[in-house]
């Protein structure tokens, strides 16, 4: 195991794989922008090296910063978290030119699958189902070609990043072009790359996603499935698992076609296989999200894995503990809490945080960097907290999340805490029978 581990990234998951590098007996150094001085991560940590002013292109995102810290503090490996330069297959090349073990795939194999359309490609090649859609880089015209073709609504989607950036949904032709022209200038904006493809959209879909862990030796470890479906403009808010819509033949299908794809590729360290669930029970994959997941505490409650101990544990050249199915019990639901106005189109709402107060009792785990008196920056994310809950069943979890959201505490700033508990007492969440836009229809109708 490693002696030292700069952790490349801020606020709860820095924290959270700052812990796991103590109980492991590992050093942790942080790193933090001018904004984050004062941040639990940086107090968390045995060492932290500021990387630059609050804007993420000048800290957070600059990779000859974030890597010189991590040399100058004699670092052996650097885990990169979620977001920011978690899958960014420069990085990971810079981290190896310099002698440091980066805790997640290699570059190439990052690369391709950070890329959707060579991801999809790939995936093919697995035998792996695929959404119906673009072979490539698309243009308009394409995109009229492609959408006649499979028929509307379709996905107008950026090939790079993801949390739903750059991505539109299309229902007439009518709407094809400006659609194109907005989702291409946000995929500009957001990765410096305008370039689209088109999906086949599906009508009503759930997102059901595969946790992975792979190791050097060809090892791997399927660790159930999450339910993601419950989305606000792509962006996930309530996670989980296992899901109402799988039965265990099709769970299997599902776990089946993650390994087959991680074989394919030569996957290394954790990874997520995204998969769209159709109402024929049919799946096609999406996306590999080719890191550390903001939901992954499901799964550990789950399966009492802990998958950033597995990471490095993997990252250190270690095999797997064990392959095939992990074991899993019981039932687990997390919802993010964000500092968002629902009431204006869940806009971000940055400030002081002038009470926090978590909730506790049996089967509650609350991830967070927040503490009375912190500041949710306007720099970066607005989460505030993760809440996730775990019984023996699922109306039992249902109920503990509702009791646990109930006791959150957060004063000084807007939250989505309400919208969860919204969600949480709804017939179509309560009954397993939901889908990605079921959010939406019942914000419609509260509105």
């Amino acid at each position: 195991m490693f002696g030292r581990v700069l952790v490349a990234n801020r606020g709860e998951i820095a924290v959270r794989v700052i812990r796991a590098l103590h109980e492991l007996g590992v050093e942790a150094v942080a790193i933090y922008s001018t904004a984050d001085r004062d941040s639990l991560h940086v107090r968390l940590a045995d060492h932290a090296v500021c990387v630059g002013p609050p804007t993420a292109s000048e800290s957070y995102l600059s990779i000859p910063s974030v890597v010189a810290a991590a040399v100058t503090t004699g670092c052996e490996a650097v885990h990169p978290g979620y977001g920011f330069l978690a899958e960014n297959p420069a990085f990971v090349t810079a981290c190896v030119d310099n002698d440091l073990v980066f805790v997640g795939p290699p570059a190439d194999v990052m690369a391709t699958m950070g890329d959707k359309i060579s991801a999809k490609q790939a995936m093919r090649a697995a035998s792996v189902p695929t959404v119906p859609g673009t072979e490539g880089a698309t243009n308009v015209a394409a995109a009229r070609d492609a959408a006649e073709e499979i028929g509307f609504p379709i996905l107008l989607k950026a090939t790079a990043g993801g949390g739903g950036k750059g991505m539109r949904l299309v229902t007439s032709p009518a709407d094809l072009e400006d659609a194109f022209g907005m989702a291409a200038a946000e995929a500009e904006a957001a990765f410096g790359d305008p370039t689209m493809y088109v999906e086949k959209a599906l009508v009503p879909a759930r997102h059901v996603e595969i946790q992975v862990l792979c190791d050097a030796d060809g090892g791997v470890l399927t660790l159930g499935e999450r339910e993601c479906s419950i989305q606000r403009r792509h962006q996930k808010l309530i996670e989980e698992s296992p899901s109402a819509a799988l039965t265990p033949e099709l769970r299997e299908q599902m776990e089946d076609a993650a390994e087959r794809a991680c074989r394919a590729v030569g996957y290394r360290n954790a990874g997520t296989f995204e998969f769209l669930l159709g109402p024929d029970s049919s799946f096609y994959f999406i996306e590999l999200n080719a890191r550390l997941q903001v939901e992954h505490p499901v799964t550990e409650l789950c399966t009492g894995i802990d998958v950033v101990r597995e990471q490095l544990h993997v990252a250190a050249g270690e095999p797997l503990s064990v392959t095939g199915r992990a074991p899993r019990r019981g039932h687990a639901i997390e919802v993010r809490v964000n500092a968002e106005d629902p009431e204006h189109d869940f806009r971000p709402a940055p400030g002081r945080v002038e009470r926090f107060e978590p909730p506790q009792g049996p089967g509650v785990r609350t991830d967070t960097f927040i503490e009375s008196g912190a500041v949710i920056s306007p720099f970066y994310d607005s989460m505030v907290a993760k809440v996730i809950v775990w019984d023996n069943d699922r109306p039992a979890a249902i109920a503990r999340a509702e009791r646990a959201l109930g006791e959150l505490v957060v004063e000084g700033v807007p939250t989505t805490r309400d919208v969860a508990l919204q969600v949480l007492a709804s017939e179509p969440f309560r009954s397993g029978v939901y889908s990605t836009s079921t959010l939406e229809a019942l914000r419609a109708v509260e509105a």
